[in-house]
């Protein structure tokens, strides 16, 4: 028997994975299931995209090998894109790189930047790919505290002055998820100097500025020096419900955008010419009226789950971004997990515990919002009709 590598022996299944094969026990016990875990975009591309990728899959000369860089043609629609959204101009030839989704390019980064023994700083809580992408490349994770006092913001100040100087990457994600916090301009600079000062490479994770934006979307490479530390992944996915074409990106200085070219390039060889097509078309000619109906659609299912959050006590903020409303439990519900467990095998409802995202959010759970509205009025009166599963509400 071979034994797997260290690598993948210091590493667990990815969580979502591990929970799907309780979901389907508990499917298949005959239960019906109502999934508010995951932030799977449920509704479709518009119209234009999905006819796009038809007829150029119907090109019999499409579905050769594609460039590793990407389609010419894809990079210059990238980048009219971040100058229309963002108001950042970027050398489509060379400050922008297509991924296959931009989870893989957390991996790239890790990959293309940290040796054995190097630092990432990596918040708390947040996505668990930054953790494990820092270990899959043989470098040390240190987490830097992400507090509901401080609006989920990096406490800068807190950061140990040794370990900043250590470290080599920083991992930031805003709009944020779990948590769904904004940071502001100043917010970021801030970020951005400390990353200066202590010669970082600050990554920033941006793909849910157009889900129920509370402000004009941000990037972080408009900001003073933005350029000169700083590397954006973005993503279709989230922004144009095209989750399932993986479709990302990454951009920055060129002399961080190389590296990551270099490595990825022995990875995979390109993207599917006709998701490429369809992704310009995503980018150039869907209308805002698509962004605006997607959000109103998301806006009408959180009022509904912020129903289920008051029903069960449960304390979350509505001033936030993206896809998910992230709540906490009350002081009197002493076990989180007990809770989550009792959802799914009691009730058939998925919901996502806080702390697989860190420490921080052992007290929280997650709900996505990618779950239609019939569905959340279902789960709702499940809810309802079970309160008394729940000690924690008899005890107030």
């Amino acid at each position: 028997m071979i034994k797997p590598s260290e690598r993948v022996s210091s590493i667990e299944e990815y969580y979502f994975s591990k929970r799907g094969k309780d979901i389907a026990e508990v499917r298949a016990s005959g239960k019906e299931i109502i999934n508010f875990s995951i932030g799977n975009p449920d509704l479709p591309p518009a119209d234009s995209v999905v006819e796009k990728l038809y007829e150029s899959a119907k090109n019999p000369n499409n579905h050769g090998y594609q460039s590793y860089s990407g389609l010419p043609e894809l990079r210059s629609a990238l980048a009219e894109w971040y100058k229309k959204v963002f108001n950042v101009s970027l050398d489509s030839s060379a400050e922008l790189l297509p991924l296959l989704g931009s989870k893989e390019g957390i991996f790239h980064i890790s990959m293309s930047f940290l040796n054995p023994g190097d630092v990432a700083l990596v918040p708390n809580p947040s996505y668990a790919p930054y953790k494990v992408a820092t270990h899959l490349a043989g470098g040390e994770a240190i987490f830097y505290d992400l507090d509901e006092n401080n609006n989920w913001l990096p406490d800068l100040e807190n950061i140990d002055k040794k370990i900043a100087e250590k470290a080599k990457i920083m991992w930031v994600n805003y709009p944020n998820m779990p948590t769904g916090a904004i940071a502001e301009k100043e917010d970021l600079q801030k970020v951005v100097d400390f990353a200066a000062r202590h010669n970082l490479l600050l990554c920033n994770d941006n793909p849910y500025s157009l889900v129920l934006p509370k402000r004009k979307p941000l990037s972080i490479l408009a900001l003073d020096g933005g350029k000169d530390v700083c590397i954006e992944l973005n993503s279709l996915s989230k922004s144009h419900n095209m989750a399932g074409w993986r479709v990302g990106m990454v951009a920055g200085n060129p002399n961080y955008i190389e590296p990551i070219l270099k490595f990825m390039s022995n990875i995979n060889t390109g993207m599917f010419r006709p998701i490429q097509e369809g992704a310009i078309e995503a980018l150039l000619n869907v209308p805002d009226s698509f962004h605006d109906e997607r959000n109103a659609v998301y806006q009408k299912r959180k009022d509904l789950v912020f129903e289920i959050v008051e029903m069960l006590k449960l304390k979350a903020d509505k001033n936030t971004s993206g896809m998910f409303v992230w709540a906490k439990v009350p002081d009197n519900l002493q076990d989180v997990d007990e809770f989550v467990d009792t959802m799914l095998y009691k009730l058939g409802i998925v919901l996502t515990p806080g702390k697989i995202f860190g420490s921080n959010g052992e007290r929280f759970v997650r709900f996505s919002l990618g779950v239609k509205e019939n569905e959340i009025l279902k789960g709702k009166k499940v809810i309802e009709e079970n309160l008394n599963l729940f000690d924690y509400l008899k005890t107030e």
